[in-house]
């Protein structure tokens, strides 16, 4: 990743989980106990991660991490054979998290996501 400029990850969250981040001031999904890290996406990824992950789901939040603010406990690798993913083997500080936008599926069943991602 370019160190001279911010560089953004994103995490796909249920509406729960971040209620509960914003009240713990820090964010820590299931997935960091079962497997010691958070599993991430690049934003070219965000649209793959929801097909593959979440495709029962009808809303969800994606949250826009500061990589920059994750230091060392950012790991960015393929595991699985699919692809290189950012990994986060830590609890994601609040302050790291940019924005929390709230996602849903529109009429045809299609993600609407924020512009850019």
């Amino acid at each position: 990743m370019n160190s001279s400029a911010t560089q953004h990850i994103y995490r796909i969250a249920t509406a729960q989980d971040w209620q509960r981040a914003q009240a713990d001031g820090f964010f820590a999904s299931a997935d960091l106990q079962a497997e010691g890290f958070i599993h991430c996406s690049f934003v070219s990824q965000v649209r793959r991660t929801l097909a593959k992950h979440y495709p029962t789901m009808t809303s969800l939040v994606l949250l826009q991490i500061d990589t920059l603010a994750l230091g060392a406990a950012l790991v960015c690798e393929d595991l699985h054979g699919s692809g290189v993913f950012p990994h986060v083997y830590a609890e994601i500080p609040i302050q790291s998290i940019r924005s929390a936008v709230p996602i849903h599926r529109d009429s045809t069943d299609n993600w609407v996501l924020p512009t850019g991602v």
